[in-house]
């Protein structure tokens, strides 16, 4: 297994706080083990607890873009910033939340021009890209173009929030180190 750059709060190593986190997120999620992003966050239990929250009513939430829509953006941004973590649960996240075997392919790849990929949700993705590397550039006209293939304002925030909370959710995993967790070979010939 490869060696963390900065280690993470195991739960074996919580203290109270954090281990009383960890125990509201398994409660919450259903999940049995309490993912490394988080264990990355647990160095500060302040900070860990507002993204538990964030991620519960932002991320893992249907919102306005539905979730499988969340989960492309969360993989295609993860991918084009080369957080093989990230991009590895949240291409998982993807599949298991109706995505196609054709969809994560190109969210994986980037390729925002696949035909698998509806006009509609390329358009989101290509915002997504200029938001994860050049926002300062975005202009009324790129929402416009949203609008004119079917997002709502309400849809275009969405992603905007998404596209900019997995980029520093990218950079904080890459910068601690945390190897994928195969979770989409887990899936068995899923991509």
């Amino acid at each position: 297994m490869k060696e963390l750059n900065l280690p993470v709060i195991s739960e074996a190593d919580a203290s109270p706080e954090v281990a009383q986190l960890y125990a509201q997120f398994r409660e919450s999620s259903g999940r049995t083990r309490v993912p490394g992003i988080l264990q990355c966050f647990a160095t500060h239990p302040p900070l860990l607890q507002h993204m538990m929250g964030l991620a519960k009513s932002m991320l893992f939430s249907e919102g306005a873009l539905g979730r499988a829509n969340k989960e492309m953006l969360a993989t295609f941004v993860s991918a084009h910033n080369q957080c093989e973590y990230c991009a590895d649960s949240h291409g998982y996240a993807l599949r298991i939340n109706g995505g196609s075997v054709e969809m994560l392919d190109a969210a994986m790849r980037c390729d925002v021009q696949a035909k698998t990929i509806e006009p509609a949700q390329a358009a989101l993705l290509q915002f997504a890209q200029k938001v994860t590397d050049d926002s300062k550039s975005i202009t009324p006209e790129d929402a416009e173009a949203l609008r004119v293939v079917g997002w709502s304002d309400l849809q275009i925030a969405e992603t905007i929030h998404t596209a900019a909370l997995f980029a520093c959710f990218n950079r904080v995993v890459n910068a601690f180190g945390l190897p994928s967790q195969e979770m989409i070979a887990a899936l068995g010939g899923a991509r």
